[in-house]
C-alpha cells in the first residue's frame, strides 16, 4: 500500500480559509499570496465511492505551457478520486473549466518535480527532496507524491 502522510492541523485550517477565499472569487497565488508564482485553483472531482463532488484548493504548477498538479501530502483522498475519475473541474475566480487529468509515469513525473524544486517551489520541503537530490530520489518520491498533467477538454 502506498505511503500516506498525516496532514498537519494548520494545513486543514489554512485549506478552509483558502477554500472560502477562492469560492468568494479571490485569485490567490501560492498559499495566501506569500509564495512565488503558483496560482491557486479549486479542484472539484467526483468522489470515487459516493459520486458526490469533492472540492479542494490546490496550487497549479505551470511549466512550458503545460499545467501540473502534485500531491504534497501523498496518496490522499483527492488523489484517489482523481485517479478514478480522470477528469475534474478547475475554478479560478469566475472562470470554470472542465479538464482531463493523467497521472504521469514515474520518470516523467520525476523530471517535472525536479524542475519545480529547482525553481524554488515553496512546497518542496514536503516532498522530502532538494534541488541537489539525484534523479533516482525524485523517482522514489513520485511513487508516494504523484504528479498529474492537467489538460483542457
Amino acid at each position: 500500500m502506498a505511503k500516506t502522510h498525516k496532514v498537519p492541523l494548520f494545513v486543514h485550517l489554512g485549506n478552509m480559509l483558502t477554500l472560502t477565499l477562492l469560492r468568494a472569487g479571490f485569485k490567490l497565488v501560492g498559499p495566501f499570496i506569500f509564495f512565488g508564482n503558483y496560482p491557486m485553483y479549486l479542484l472539484t472531482v467526483r468522489g470515487r465511492k459516493s459520486g458526490q463532488p469533492r472540492t479542494v484548493a490546490l496550487a497549479i504548477i505551470e511549466r512550458d505551457g503545460k499545467r501540473y498538479v502534485g500531491s504534497v501530502y501523498g496518496i490522499v483522498d483527492w488523489v484517489r478520486n482523481l485517479r478514478a475519475a480522470k477528469e475534474a473541474i478547475l475554478t479560478r475566480g469566475r472562470r470554470t473549466e472542465t479538464v482531463n487529468v493523467r497521472e504521469l509515469p514515474q520518470k516523467e513525473a520525476a523530471l517535472v518535480l525536479r524542475e519545480d524544486v529547482k525553481d524554488g517551489n515553496p512546497f518542496a520541503r514536503s516532498y522530502g527532496v532538494t534541488a541537489d537530490s539525484s534523479l533516482e530520489e525524485f523517482e522514489r518520491t513520485v511513487l508516494t507524491h504523484p504528479i498529474f498533467l492537467v489538460e483542457s477538454k
